[in-house]
């Protein structure tokens, strides 16, 4: 049997601007949600990603949780630790063919400061 590992959510409240004209960011209680962990993927080394944004794990989010994730924070427990943040705005797969409780697959990458 697959089990998951709790991890804590956090989501963002943007606010005033600030000098340089961006949004000041606060982020909420965090909310326990079990998730499964894989390690991370290259596809940050390929053209489609020319940030380079560098994905430091894949979170595959449950069914039961539906509230966005866009600029979420996550922070996972040991033995993987610290805190990382969601990249893009992940979207479930089709109910139907995800037979499992894990339906939305989540690209996250390390925050560091």
């Amino acid at each position: 049997m697959i089990k998951g590992v709790d991890v804590e959510v956090s989501a963002p409240t943007y606010g005033t601007k600030d000098r340089f004209g961006n949004s000041t960011v606060t982020y909420g209680k965090a909310e326990t949600v079990n998730v499964l962990i894989v390690p991370g993927a290259t596809d940050f080394l390929e053209a489609s990603r020319p940030e380079g944004a560098t994905v430091a794990y894949t979170l595959h989010f449950p069914k039961t949780y539906t509230a966005s994730l866009e600029g979420c924070i996550v922070a996972l427990p040991q033995p993987w630790g610290g805190t990382y943040a969601v990249l893009g705005d992940p979207k479930p797969y089709i109910d139907a063919n995800v037979p499992g409780p894990w339906d939305r697959p989540v690209e996250v990458e390390a925050v560091h400061g």
